[in-house]
């Protein structure tokens, strides 16, 4: 005994299913656009660290900024780091931090404040 009318139904049930569940997840993979967690309001600048900022805001995977807190009256200078598109956020903190710190160290700066910290992070 062979069903011809049912294979045919079937087939557009699974169809359908699997259109709506692949419209979900395409929604939810993308963090284009998201600022994440802010642990504090990001210094940018007008300079690199502005463009850098912006390229964090825009990156679709996770991703993190990290940077110098700043002191107008210390400090003159904004040292910042990010890491785009990473395999996860804690890999991406942990990759920005360690780029800012570097800049730290390439340049050879103090800063008020000690150092580096992720400021934002997705």
């Amino acid at each position: 005994m062979e069903l011809k009318y049912c294979r045919g139904m079937a087939a557009s049930i699974l169809a359908s299913i699997l259109i709506f569940t692949t419209a979900g997840a395409g929604q939810a993979g993308s963090l284009a656009g998201s600022k994440g967690d802010v642990h504090f309001p990001p210094t940018v600048g007008s300079g690199e660290c502005n463009v850098a900022y912006k390229g964090y805001v825009a990156a679709s995977g996770h991703s993190a900024y990290a940077t110098t807190f700043y002191s107008r009256v210390v400090d003159l200078y904004i040292i910042c780091g990010t890491k785009l598109n990473a395999p996860s956020q804690k890999a991406a903190e942990e990759m920005a931090l360690r780029n800012c710190q570097a800049g730290l160290t390439r340049w050879k700066l103090k800063t008020a404040s000690g150092g580096c910290a992720i400021s934002a992070s997705k």
